[in-house]
């Protein structure tokens, strides 16, 4: 039985594709030869041949966002707030090396508990499917396996964006670039407090990708309402949206994603004053450890998560349920608009 990680925030994080890949292995088996492309479960394929919504989701939060066993837990509540808002969860993720858009609950389950799955983003399918890999996709590979399996809306909790130390490090999310070249409609709660908030809405500008409020002018920081900064367009409903990925289609001039920032009520955010001075103090710890590049951001959110009383962890799952409860009425406004 797989030993639960003393610490799902900082260790998890810490997996890499190098953990997995080994001499000798191959991909996954299918009739006799050896395949790699893409399996649906068979809930999703029915609603993609027949063209009712389905709404993306993402397998990181499983394996590597939430500490065991409420990662489970809330992994079957996102998808039970999908079809509670009448879309069918297409959860992605991938076993022994084949991509599955659509796990069930053993895949699920499996990404849940297991201790040596891969964090994948887009650069790292091809050599994970190779190794016959387990592995839990990022922002950026969700959205561009779900582009690649006709599914147009995603929801997610948070996007990766600039980090704080950018300039010497060149620190910056896939997440970003990614978006850039998939034309889906993204929801998210903004982006991570703990980045560079503004050189990532430079970012999104210069690449392309539009971004919409969800019934605000101001754009979110995830943990954080507001984050300080403005958005150039809100929209007030599901129906505005849908519009808005119609004309986008119609128009076939925009190839990048849409992303849909849905704020959390000011009552439901972690108190400003709390999480700016825990912030503070997690940058100079930072900074005194000498800790930098892909440990920086599993380091700040495992310093949020202990110095806020478990608070942050109970925002990121209020988060993500708001977010898939979104994605699902954008779904099917989509789909009753044709």
């Amino acid at each position: 039985m797989p030993v639960p990680l003393a610490d799902a925030g900082l260790a998890a994080s810490r997996r890499t594709l190098r953990a997995v890949l080994r001499p000798g292995a191959v991909g996954a088996p299918y009739r006799g030869r050896v395949t790699y492309e893409i399996s649906y479960g068979d809930e999703v394929a029915d609603a993609l041949r027949a063209g009712r919504p389905v709404v993306a989701l993402e397998s990181t939060i499983i394996s590597h966002g939430l500490p065991r066993p409420d990662n489970l837990r809330v992994a079957r509540q996102i998808e039970q707030q999908v079809r509670a808002g009448g879309a069918v969860p297409a959860t992605i993720g991938m076993l022994a090396g084949r991509i599955v858009v659509g796990l069930d609950d053993a895949g699920v389950t499996e990404l849940a508990e297991r201790n040596d799955v891969a964090k994948l983003s887009v650069r790292d399918l091809a050599p994970a499917a190779a190794a016959g890999a387990h592995g839990a996709t990022t922002v950026a590979a969700t959205s561009a396996i779900a582009e690649a399996a006709g599914i147009g809306v995603f929801a997610t909790g948070g996007l990766g964006g600039v980090h704080r130390q950018a300039r010497d490090t060149w620190d910056e999310s896939a997440d970003l670039a990614a978006l850039s070249r998939t034309s889906i409609c993204v929801v998210s709660a903004g982006v991570k407090s703990i980045l560079d908030v503004p050189a990532t809405l430079e970012r999104l500008e210069t690449l392309g990708v539009t971004v919409l409020g969800y019934r605000t002018t101001r754009f979110p920081g995830f943990y954080l309402s507001d984050s300080g900064h403005p958005v150039d367009w809100r929209v007030d409903s599901a129906e505005q949206i849908a519009a808005v990925l119609a004309a986008r289609r119609q128009q076939g001039v925009h190839r990048g994603a849409v992303l849909v920032t849905n704020p959390l009520p000011t009552d439901e955010q972690i108190d400003p004053e709390l999480h700016d001075r825990v912030l503070h103090e997690a940058l100079e710890r930072l900074d005194a450890a000498g800790v930098t590049g892909h440990d920086v951001t599993p380091y700040l959110l495992s310093y949020l998560h202990e110095h806020t009383g478990g608070e942050s962890l109970a925002v990121n799952v209020r988060i993500i349920l708001r977010n898939a409860e979104l994605a699902a009425a954008i779904a099917v406004a989509s789909a009753d608009a044709g």
